[in-house]
């Protein structure tokens, strides 16, 4: 029984402003009421509780510690609330916790003679030594790293004179939007209901984790055509890609049935420069470019 709902509210107002002390006091609280229009007696024994008076006392006394701990336990919890909300935006910028990087991870084999075959992925990150890119702005405003733009124009060239009309959605990332666009996709899973670690593996499947991305290499390109709104609409061009971008150097990087080897789901849009004989050798074996590179 809460207090707004105890029987005798003048009594409970009267004990408020009276902390009661003693059970002597108990009566010059309670005073006189009205009940229906009628006048309660005052007590006769001004000196001795009556039953009525302990158990109204004793009712009063409960509600009153109840009051006191729901609020101080409501007080608790947004503390915990606000302390945890708290923790968890600076982590996701100050990379710990559930946002940690992916530096943990062993740097991937790099040497200048074959930067074309770096192989970075879930399991290799970027090795700190790895040089920025000298990057080339296309016509959208997109980047790419300058030593893959000759093969790269030429592949689009040719893609244009037979009726298509490929364009770089994305091209070379800092690590900083590497890391804005795997945080979104795993948001997007964890509203779904996922838990943080499950969103995370979920979210490896389609985003590579900040650090382990072909993207902040410089040397992968997601192509699409131009205006496409879904996949769907850049079959064509896809399909021109599958066939023929290994003639320029370029591979699929994500193919079908790869899942185990490249880390990555099957992505028709996402091609990776390896140069022309890298290329070749690929498309006639077969193999994924960790395969090759092993």
């Amino acid at each position: 029984m809460t207090i707004t709902d105890h029987p005798y509210d003048p009594t409970v107002a009267g004990m408020r402003e009276h902390p009661l002390h003693d059970y002597a006091n108990l009566n010059h609280a309670i005073g006189d009421h009205t009940t229906q229009g009628h006048t309660a007696q005052r007590h006769s024994t001004q000196g001795t509780p009556t039953q009525g008076d302990i158990r109204r006392f004793a009712d009063y006394r409960r509600a009153r510690v109840t009051r006191t701990l729901t609020r101080a336990t409501a007080l608790a919890l947004a503390v915990v609330a606000l302390i945890a909300g708290t923790l968890l935006g600076l982590g996701r910028f100050a990379g710990w916790g559930p946002f940690a990087p992916s530096s943990t991870l062993p740097e991937a084999a790099y040497s200048a003679d074959r930067w074309n075959l770096i192989v970075v992925n879930q399991w290799h990150r970027i090795p700190d030594a790895y040089p920025t890119p000298e990057l080339v702005k296309l016509a959208n405003g997109e980047q790419v790293d300058s030593r893959i733009y000759p093969d790269l124009q030429r592949m689009f060239d040719d893609m244009r004179a037979a009726g298509l009309h490929p364009e770089v959605t994305s091209g070379y990332r800092t690590h900083e939007r590497q890391r804005q666009l795997f945080d979104e996709k795993r948001f997007l899973y964890e509203n779904d209901g996922m838990s943080t670690a499950a969103a995370t593996q979920e979210a490896k499947k389609w985003v590579a984790q900040p650090g382990t991305s072909e993207h902040e290499l410089g040397l992968a390109v997601d192509i699409n055509k131009v205006g496409a709104r879904s996949t769907q609409d850049s079959v064509a061009e896809h399909s021109w890609l599958a066939a023929n971008a290994w003639r320029y150097g370029f591979i699929l990087r994500y193919p079908k049935n790869a899942t185990a080897v490249t880390g990555n789901d099957y992505e028709p849009w996402h091609y990776r420069y390896v140069g022309q004989e890298a290329a070749k050798a690929m498309r006639e074996s077969g193999v994924t470019l960790e395969e090759y590179a092993s």
